[in-house]
């Protein structure tokens, strides 16, 4: 069972060493956007931490950010679990949801603000792409509903700070808050709309998870808890909030009302478009007493948001396959940390169990997640070993016999660079899956026996070398040589 509230994980996180507390006074508009930049495109994946600002200019509420996707490791104390149980520990909240509960009274409601009090500004908004950003940009999950099934949709929505009591939210057609949207402003009727800041870590890892319309994130958040997420009825609109998150921003969606919303750094690393969306004016800010302010960090890949995106639906596509789709041969997946909800890499390993089987998982993943490219591997390699991939392609992939090609893909407009087009019109985007599994008989390893292999292990710590871990590479070569 992961962590029940935001506090109790940043807790875990920091007693793993993976959480950095900053005490020198910030700039919310620049400093600590650039000092995750800083930490993301330099640090070791291995090295990275989450970012604890205490001491935020102007407001005397906390900012932190990458706690959540700071690396592998950090995603895995979220969930409160090994590694190499994260995609484990997805599947089975996929297979066991776990429906919210209703609460009368929440944390997240110990403090509210409505009205004339009303003021964005109170809270550590931060510029997400200094310099570039139009502006400050709420970057956490966004509440919506259907109006006519009730069902709710948690999303990540970034979010344009216009003025102190109005935002534009980037609710893009084809996707499901636009959709809840349009099914209010269709009736003539004001949509609602609210932002959840600081929620368990369940809550924001559901949140991202490519699920069909109709299904309830809080379900799966729910299944990763182990318990249901309790939920409470927001001050001023129509839904229902996670009780123990640490801020809730509740708003209106105007009728007929929108304005342009952007530029902003986006996942696949250039700056996004400008559009006009529809406008919100905030009805309520609720919180804790002494509120922590949490903001996904993204922009330039690898980032948070690409880090958990990736990791989430990694775990959210295996059980898929292998439970909804009747592939148990598949055994493994990875997204390779770039994922925004659209593009990047994914690698599959599974046991082929007849000819072109590979093709054929590699094809359904193609055309049923918005993954850019699809690598089929055998499952004696280590997916998230990029060496070990790279050997797979050299060893087993014959281009012109193992390559798939699939044109006329459609991308909404401005999100995938390499289809972009001189008069800003969406062009046909393509996927390609390289089927990298073993098909001939290639021969043994050119490695030593495996008992020849353990003694010289022995001589090594023997003669005091470096110590090391083996790699899972080089287990999985070795069983086999």
């Amino acid at each position: 069972m992961t962590h029940r509230t935001m506090r109790d994980f940043l807790s875990a996180l920091e007693q793993h060493g993976l959480l950095r507390r900053i005490s020198r006074p910030v700039d919310r508009m620049w400093e600590p956007a650039a000092l995750a930049k800083w930490m993301y495109q330099a640090l070791p994946a291995e090295q990275r931490f989450g970012m604890y600002f205490e001491n935020v200019k102007g407001t005397t509420i906390p900012l932190v950010t990458g706690a959540l996707g700071a690396n592998s490791a950090a995603y895995a104390v979220a969930l409160d679990v090994e590694e190499d149980r994260v995609n484990e520990t997805l599947g089975k909240a996929c297979r066991n949801r776990i429906p919210p509960k209703v609460v009368e009274s929440a944390l997240c409601q110990e403090v509210v603000i409505t009205g004339a009090d009303v003021r964005l500004s109170y809270l550590p908004i931060p510029v997400w792409t200094p310099g570039k950003d139009v502006g400050p940009y709420i970057t956490t999950n966004t509440v919506t509903k259907d109006y006519d099934t009730g069902i709710q949709n948690v999303g990540v929505y970034r979010t344009m700070v216009r003025d102190e009591t109005s935002v534009i939210p980037n609710l893009a057609p084809g996707r499901q808050g636009h959709q809840n949207m349009l099914t209010w402003i269709g009736k003539g009727k004001v949509a609602p709309i609210a932002w959840v800041i600081g929620a368990s870590p369940a809550v924001h890892l559901a949140a991202v998870a490519n699920l069909p319309y109709g299904a309830d994130e809080m379900d799966v958040a729910g299944g990763l808890l182990g318990e249901p997420v309790a939920m409470v009825k927001a001050k001023t609109v129509d839904l229902m909030v996670p009780a123990d998150a640490e801020i809730i921003i509740e708003g209106e969606i105007l009728l007929g009302e929108t304005a342009m919303e952007g530029p902003f750094g986006e996942f696949a690393g250039y700056m996004g478009p400008v559009d006009p969306r529809p406008v919100v004016r905030i009805t309520a800010i609720t919180h804790r007493r002494d509120p922590v302010f949490y903001g996904y960090t993204s922009q330039m890949p690898p980032s948070e948001s690409t880090t958990i995106q990736s990791m989430t639906n990694a775990g959210v596509m295996l059980q898929a396959l292998r439970e909804e789709m009747g592939e148990p041969s598949v055994s493994d997946l990875y997204i390779d940390l770039t994922f925004g909800g659209l593009l990047a890499h994914a690698v599959v390993a599974m046991k082929p169990g007849y000819p072109a089987h590979s093709k054929k998982v590699g094809r359904m993943i193609a055309a049923t997640w918005p993954v850019k490219r699809v690598t089929v591997v055998d499952d004696d390699v280590d997916i998230r070993d990029h060496t070990h991939v790279e050997w797979a392609m050299n060893a087993r992939f014959n281009p012109v016999r193992d390559t798939v090609l699939i044109d006329d893909v459609y991308f909404p407009i401005n999100m995938d660079p390499s289809v972009r087009s001189l008069t800003s019109q969406s062009t046909m985007g393509s996927k390609i899956v390289c089927d990298a599994t073993l098909k001939v008989d290639a021969g043994t390893f050119s490695l030593p026996p495996k008992e020849i292999m353990a003694k010289a292990l022995d001589l090594w710590k023997e003669i005091g070398l470096p110590e090391f871990e083996i790699p899972k590479r080089a287990k999985l070569r070795i069983d086999r040589s």
